[in-house]
C-alpha cells in the first residue's frame, strides 16, 4: 500500500535523526506535497507510524516524534523490604556529587543537567531586570514565607494543575531538598519509620538519615510505580509516619503514575490516615507533552505537603524551591527560618519575573524536547555498548535511565574504579536502605554529547 511504502520511508528519516525525539513531523499537508501524495494517504501513514510506536498525535499540534520502542527489556520488580531499617552510609553521595565540578570527570551520576539544556539567556535577563529595578531590594532578605509574587506564580502554576493552593499556602525554600526536610521535620520525630518507593532516590535517603528516622522500602514496578497492594499491607502492619515519593518521572525509574492509581493511592492513605510528601520536581518534564497531575490535585484531607523547585527545569544555582504545608504552614515557616533564615532574594525575584512574562511554558517544551532526544540517544548507545542482557527503565519523562546489569556485578566498587577511569555514575546501592540493587546503575543524560562522552561511554562499558 502507497501509505505504507510512506511510512517506511519516514521511518527511516527518524531513524537518521531527520526527524528528531520530540520533534514536530511536518504536517500532513506538506507531508502530501514533499513526498507527492494525497492528504489522506499522509494521514495514514502518520496513523501507521503512530500504531509503529514512533509518532504521537497530540491535539491541536500534530505529530511528534517519540522515542523508539524499548530495545531492552525493563528492571525486574524489587522485593518488598521485610522491616524498617534505620538509614546509614549516606556520606557516600557527597563523593558522587563532588565528581560533578571535577572538570577531569563526566558526569554521568549526578541528576544535574547540563547548561545546554537550561534558559540560561533568558534568564540572565530575568536577573539583570531585578537587579536594574529592585535592586536596593535584592540587597536585603526575604523572610519566609518568601517573595509574594513569586509565592503568587507557584500557587497560580498549581491551580492550573488542579489543586486547590492559594499564595498564603506557599512557603518558599532553599530547593526541593530543604521543602522535602521541613515536611518531615513536621510529620515525624527520630526513631519514626517513612515509607519509601523502592528504589529510591538517594537525595531522600540523605534527609531520612539525617532526622534519625527509618525507612520502609515498598516495592516499584518500572512501568507502572509504587505497588499499592504492597503499600496498603505495609501500613496496615507498621505505624508509618508518612510515605514520600516522587510522584511524577521517578527517580531513578523515571515512572509516572496514572491518574487512576494516583486516586488509589489517596484513597488508600486516607483509609489508613497517613501523609504523603510528594516530590514533584520532575513533573514540568514530560515526553509526550501533557504535563501530568500532581497527586495534590486529589488530596481532599489535607494529606498531602507538596514539594518541588526549579532546579532541573531552569537553574540547579538557583536554589529555589516551595513547600505546601497545608495546616502546618505557620509551623514550617518557622522552620524555614531556623534551617536558613531566608532564600536567596534575586533568584525569587527572577524567578517570579521569568513566570509573570510567559517564559516557562515556552522554556519547558524546548527543555523537555532536549531531554527526550538525550535519554533517547544514551538508551540507543546502551544498548550498542553495554552487555546484551542488559535491562533498562523507560523512563517518560525526566532525564535519568536506570540499568540492571546481568550478572553478579557490584557496582558501588565499580563506581570507585570508574571515577578514577574519568566518568561517574551512580550505583544501584545508593537508592536503597537496605543496600539492595548492587548489579543496577543510574546515568544522568542531561549532559553534553560530543566525542569526550562517547569515550566515556566506551569506558563504562568496558569496565562493566
Amino acid at each position: 500500500m502507497l501509505y505504507q511504502q510512506l511510512a517506511d520511508r519516514l521511518q527511516n528519516l527518524i531513524g537518521e535523526n531527520i526527524y528528531e525525539v520530540g520533534t514536530r513531523l511536518p504536517g500532513v499537508r506538506q507531508l502530501s506535497l514533499q513526498h507527492e501524495v494525497s492528504v489522506s494517504t499522509a494521514v495514514n501513514a502518520c496513523r501507521e507510524l503512530e500504531q509503529r510506536g514512533l509518532l504521537e498525535a497530540r491535539p491541536r499540534a500534530g505529530y511528534f516524534v517519540r522515542l523508539p520502542p524499548a530495545q531492552r527489556a525493563a528492571p525486574r520488580l524489587g522485593k518488598t523490604g521485610a522491616t524498617p531499617r534505620a538509614v546509614t552510609g549516606q556520606q557516600r553521595v557527597l563523593r558522587l556529587l563532588q565528581a560533578v565540578n571535577d572538570p577531569d570527570i563526566v558526569n554521568l551520576g549526578a541528576a544535574v543537567p547540563d547548561a545546554d539544556f537550561l534558559p540560561v539567556a533568558v534568564m540572565e535577563r530575568a536577573f539583570h531586570h531585578v537587579l536594574r529595578t529592585q535592586r536596593r531590594r535584592c540587597m536585603g532578605y526575604e523572610f519566609p514565607p518568601g517573595a509574594p509574587e513569586l509565592r503568587a506564580q507557584i500557587a497560580r502554576r498549581l491551580a492550573g494543575h488542579q489543586c486547590q493552593v492559594t499564595q498564603d499556602e506557599v512557603l518558599v525554600t532553599n530547593s526541593c531538598q530543604e521543602a522535602m526536610h521541613i515536611a518531615l521535620q513536621l510529620l515525624t520525630k527520630p526513631g519514626d519509620t517513612v515509607a519509601v518507593e523502592s528504589p529510591t532516590y538517594y537525595g531522600l535517603l540523605q534527609v531520612i538519615e539525617s532526622l534519625g528516622l527509618k525507612a520502609l522500602e515498598i516495592p516499584t514496578d518500572p512501568v507502572a510505580g509504587i505497588s499499592l497492594d504492597a503499600l496498603d499491607l505495609a501500613l496496615e502492619r507498621w505505624p508509618v509516619a508518612a510515605l514520600i515519593l516522587v510522584s511524577n518521572f521517578s527517580n531513578p525509574l523515571g515512572v509516572c503514575m496514572t491518574d487512576e492509581r494516583k486516586q488509589a493511592l489517596m484513597h488508600c492513605l486516607n483509609k489508613h490516615k497517613v501523609p504523603l510528601v510528594e516530590d514533584d520536581i520532575y513533573g514540568d518534564l514530560p515526553f509526550n507533552g501533557r504535563r501530568p497531575s500532581p497527586i495534590k490535585r486529589w488530596d481532599t484531607e489535607g494529606l498531602v505537603y507538596y514539594c518541588s523547585s526549579s532546579s532541573k527545569t531552569l537553574s540547579a544555582g538557583m536554589r529555589v524551591g516551595w513547600l505546601v504545608p497545608g495546616a502546618q504552614f505557620e509551623k514550617a515557616r518557622h522552620l524555614q527560618f531556623i534551617n536558613t533564615l531566608s532564600v536567596n532574594t534575586p533568584s525569587q525575584l527572577a524567578l517570579a519575573h521569568f513566570l509573570q512574562h510567559g517564559h516557562f511554558e515556552r522554556s519547558l517544551r524546548n527543555s523537555a524536547m532536549e531531554y527526550a532526544k538525550a535519554v533517547a540517544r544514551m538508551n540507543a548507545r546502551v544498548a550498542q555498548l553495554f552487555p546484551r542482557e542488559t535491562r533498562v527503565s523507560r523512563p517518560a519523562g525526566g532525564f535519568v535511565l536506570w540499568l540492571e546489569l546481568p550478572g553478579a556485578q557490584d557496582t558501588l566498587s565499580l563506581m570507585e574504579t570508574a571515577l578514577d577511569a574519568g566518568v561517574s555514575f551512580a550505583p544501584g546501592e545508593m537508592f536503597s536502605a537496605a543496600g539492595k540493587y548492587n548489579n543496577c546503575l543510574r546515568l544522568n543524560c542531561a549532559v553534553r554529547w560530543d566525542a569526550r562522552l562517547e569515550r566515556a561511554l566506551i569506558t563504562l562499558a568496558k569496565l562493566v
